[in-house]
C-alpha cells in the first residue's frame, strides 16, 4: 500500500477520515462561537427578585428584632425593584394559586423551615410572603430574570447536538457510498446472463467500489466472450457432424444382414439425438424468445394429447383456461422433456396444473420407480441419467432433460424440483411466477 494512501480523497478511508477532520474543525468553530456569545468567563448576572426575596428573608431572620428595621431599609433602597416591605398579620391576601413556580422557586432556595405563600397580584406583577421561623412576615415582588437557563444554551449541549448531528451525516453517508453499489452489485449477480450487449455495473463512488465494478465488468465480458467461443465451436462441430451421420446412414442400408444394419441405424439416430440435445443445452439464446400470454392449461392438454397419439397413457389434471406470461415455445419444450423422462420410466403419467395468488405449478407424476432421496438433486445436472447402465440402448437418456426444463424454469424466473409420489413413483414439480419481468435466459 502506497505511504497516506489512506487520506486520498477518492477512497472510501479517505472520505472517512476527511469527513472526521471536517466534523473535528467544524466542532471547534462552533465551541469558539458559543464561547465568545456565551461568555462563561465573565461575572455572573445579578440575581432575581425571587432570589433576592429570599436572601432578604435570610438575612432578617439572622439580625436581631431591634436590626430589623434598619436592614429592612436598607435591603430596600439596594433592590427597589423587589418591593421588600414587612407585613402586619392578617393584612396579607393569599392568592388562589398557592404553589406556582416562584413559590416553588423560593420555598427550594430557602427550605422548609419558612413557609411560602402567593400574595394576590398587584399591578400585574406576582407577590409572595415569606413567614420567618419567629413568625414575622415580609412580601416582595418577583419577576422572572432576564438570562436564560443555561441547560440548553451551554456549550456542552450545543456539543452534544452537534455531535448527534454529524454521526446522522456519518450513517447517511455510509448507506449512500457503500451499500447503494453494494446493493447494485448484488442486483447484477441475480441478474447476470451472457449477453454482450447487456448492461454494465456503473462505475461511481470511491475507488475501491469503482475497482469492483470495473473488474465485474471485465469478468462479465471474459465469461461472455468464452460462452460465445464455446457455442460457435459446438455449432460448427454439429454441422460438420451431420455430414458424416447422414453418409453412414446411406451406407448402412447397403448392409445385408438385417440385424446389423438395425443396430448401426440405431446408434447413427443415438448419435443424432445426443447432437441435437447438447446443442439444445448449450446454445447461445441471443434471439430470446418474447414474453407473451399464454394459456398454460391448453399446452399442457396439447402436450398430453400429443403423447397420447404416440400410443402412451397420458392424462391432464387441471383447469380449462389458466393465463400467464411465458415463454410460450422454452414453456413447451421444458414440460415435454419432463413427460419424456415421465413415459420412459412409467407406464402412466399425469400433468397437473395449480394456479394460486401470483404463482403456477405444474407437476409430472409418473408411476414408475421414482428416485432416491440422495440422488434428487444430482439429477438436475447436465449428463447425469437415472438408470446405472453404463451402456445406452434405445430407450435410454442422455441425462439432459431435467436440466434442460430447470434452466428454462430459472429463465422464467421460476424453479424446478424432484419430489416422492405415493406410493411409488416421482413428481417433477415446476414453478413458475404467473407475471414476470422480462430477462434473459439461463
Amino acid at each position: 500500500m502506497m505511504p497516506f494512501r489512506f487520506f486520498h480523497l477518492k477512497s472510501i478511508g479517505g472520505q472517512i477520515a476527511a469527513l472526521v477532520v471536517a466534523s473535528i474543525v467544524a466542532l471547534h468553530l462552533i465551541l469558539t462561537v458559543s464561547f465568545l456569545i456565551s461568555r462563561p468567563d465573565r461575572a455572573d448576572p445579578p440575581p432575581d427578585s425571587a432570589h433576592q426575596l429570599a436572601d432578604a428573608a435570610l438575612l432578617l431572620d439572622g439580625a436581631d428584632a431591634g436590626e430589623r428595621p434598619r436592614i429592612l431599609a436598607d435591603i430596600a433602597r439596594a433592590f427597589p425593584k423587589a418591593g421588600i416591605e414587612l407585613l402586619a398579620p392578617g393584612t396579607a391576601s393569599v392568592a388562589g394559586d398557592s404553589d406556582g413556580p416562584h413559590v416553588h422557586n423560593v420555598r427550594r432556595h430557602l427550605g422548609h423551615q419558612y413557609s411560602v405563600t402567593a400574595l394576590a397580584p398587584q399591578a400585574g406583577t406576582h407577590r409572595i410572603a415569606i413567614g420567618l421561623p419567629d413568625g414575622t412576615m415580609i412580601a416582595g415582588r418577583v419577576e422572572q430574570g432576564p438570562y436564560p437557563p443555561r441547560f440548553w444554551g451551554g456549550p456542552w449541549m450545543i456539543t452534544l447536538l452537534f455531535a448527534l448531528i454529524s454521526v446522522t451525516m456519518l450513517g447517511l453517508w455510509a448507506a449512500y457510498a457503500l451499500a447503494a453499489p453494494l446493493s447494485s452489485f448484488a442486483k447484477a449477480a441475480e441478474n447476470f446472463s451472457l449477453d454482450v450487449a447487456g448492461e454494465p455495473l456503473p462505475e461511481r463512488g470511491p475507488e475501491e467500489i469503482r475497482s469492483v465494478a470495473r473488474a465485474l465488468n471485465r469478468m462479465h465480458e471474459r465469461i461472455a466472450r468464452l460462452m460465445s467461443d464455446r457455442t460457435r465451436m459446438l455449432a460448427a462441430i454439429s454441422h460438420d457432424l451431420r455430414t458424416p451421420i447422414t453418409r453412414l446412414r446411406l451406407r448402412a442400408e447397403f448392409i445385408e444382414d438385417e440385424g446389423n444394419r438395425k443396430r448401426m441405424l440405431i446408434d447413427l439416430d443415438q448419435m443424432r439425438s445426443m447432437l441435437e440435445s447438447v446443442l439444445s443445452l448449450l446454445r447461445n439464446d441471443r434471439k430470446i424468445e418474447a414474453v407473451t400470454l399464454v394459456d398454460i392449461a391448453s399446452t399442457l392438454q396439447l402436450i398430453a394429447d400429443q403423447f397420447g397419439d404416440m400410443g402412451h397413457v397420458v392424462h391432464y389434471d387441471g383447469p380449462l383456461s389458466a393465463t400467464a406470461a411465458a415463454r410460450p415455445d422454452d414453456l413447451h419444450r421444458g414440460v415435454t422433456n419432463l413427460v419424456e423422462n415421465a413415459v420412459r420410466f412409467g407406464a402412466e403419467v399425469t400433468i397437473r396444473l395449480q394456479m394460486s395468488g401470483t404463482k403456477l405449478v405444474i407437476d409430472v407424476e409418473d408411476d414408475g420407480p421414482g428416485i432416491s432421496d440422495a440422488r434428487k438433486q444430482e439429477m438436475l445436472e447436465p449428463f447425469v441419467r437415472g438408470d446405472d447402465a453404463r451402456t445406452m440402448d434405445e430407450s435410454t437418456g442422455f441425462g439432459l432433460g431435467l436440466s434442460i426444463a430447470r434452466a428454462i424454469a430459472i429463465a422464467h424466473g421460476g424453479e424446478l424440483s424432484l419430489h416422492d409420489r405415493e406410493p411409488h413413483g416421482l413428481i417433477v414439480r415446476m414453478q413458475l411466477p404467473v407475471w414476470q419481468q422480462p430477462r434473459l435466459a439461463a
